[in-house]
């Protein structure tokens, strides 16, 4: 497992992190979801990706049992506020962030996060009493480094110019083969802010794999199979989708590795890119998936792979 610095900070995580959306605490058995995290420190991948919606809180849950016994200092930990907790309780308010950091740590089993991010931007609050929130966060000794997801250039652009609040260190947008927005604007702006890339369905959530095929049956145990987990993955089952990633496959063959492991070794060609973050409901995929760090592809394959996928993305 390859490393690298996550932003302006003195964190150093895992190419290949591991994500809990969807599956630790909802969607994965609790024994197959513990053997998943035992065997992602057997991997060496030391970062650990939730938020508190996730489950509306049993993600945060499951990792806090989890992790109890292993050394607060084997691992780079982050999650996330922003989106409804209860009918009452969501945005990036100062009370919200301070209820809510103390609710994750407590779940977690925690006294600090290493990472705290904003989930999304909030346009009903007043973003400078977001940074002022955070950075009191960061000053309690409850997170370390703070971040955000899905936010804009302009969004960012405003974040840095608040007086006297922390710095944003990572960023955490969709981006893959099959989604390469980030491109345009975040990424450029990052890399001048010192900020890195998380990234969030590297692999399409599963799409990338290529173990959909077009005009089959979808798999029974897969992501798009279930029926807690399956929810958000419609609008990557599109023919024009399938067909194009199917096409890759010879160009994985040709790099000696699977799609996965391709599509994988793609977003980390990236260098504002410190980490994707993989979901896993079984040891065996974390496995496969973990074997992307450090590969070396020839970028001859990565422009073919491009030119077979554009106009396949989705909205496209």
């Amino acid at each position: 497992m390859k490393y690298r610095k996550l932003g302006n900070s003195d964190l150093s995580v895992s190419e290949i992190s591991l994500g809990s959306w969807l599956t630790y605490g909802v969607g994965v058995e609790r024994e197959s979801a513990a053997a998943c995290v035992n065997r992602a420190f057997d991997l060496g991948i030391n970062f650990i990706d939730t938020a508190n919606v996730y489950g509306r809180g049993a993600a945060e849950s499951f990792l806090g049992e989890v992790l109890a016994k292993r050394p607060r200092d084997s691992y780079v930990l982050a999650t996330k506020i922003y989106f409804p907790m209860s009918d009452g309780d969501k945005g990036l308010s100062r009370g919200q962030i301070n209820k809510q950091i103390d609710a994750s740590l407590k779940r977690l089993r925690v006294d600090h996060v290493d990472l705290y991010q904003c989930h999304r931007y909030d346009t009903e609050t007043p973003l400078q009493e977001t940074m002022q929130a955070l950075s009191e966060v960061v000053r309690a000794g409850k997170a370390r480094y703070i971040g955000f997801s899905e936010w804009s250039a302009p969004q960012i652009d405003a974040a840095f110019a608040v007086a006297g609040s922390e710095r944003f260190v990572s960023s955490q947008p969709q981006y893959s083969l099959l989604w390469r927005k980030p491109e345009e604007k975040v990424i450029p702006l990052s890399a001048k802010k010192g900020v890195s890339q998380i990234v969030w369905s590297p692999l399409a959530q599963g799409v990338l794999s290529g173990k959909y095929l077009p005009g089959a049956k979808i798999p029974a145990d897969s992501r798009a199979g279930s029926e807690s987990m399956g929810k958000f993955i419609g609008s990557w089952l599109q023919p024009r989708v399938l067909d194009a990633v199917q096409r890759l496959k010879p160009l994985a063959a040709k790099a000696n590795c699977t799609l996965s492991q391709f599509a994988l070794a793609w977003v980390l060609r990236e260098p504002n890119v410190a980490s994707a973050i993989v979901g896993a409901s079984k040891p065996e995929q974390l496995e496969e998936n973990a074997r992307a760090s450090g590969l070396a592809i020839d970028p001859a394959l990565f422009a073919q792979a491009e030119a077979i996928v554009a106009g396949a993305e989705r909205g496209v």
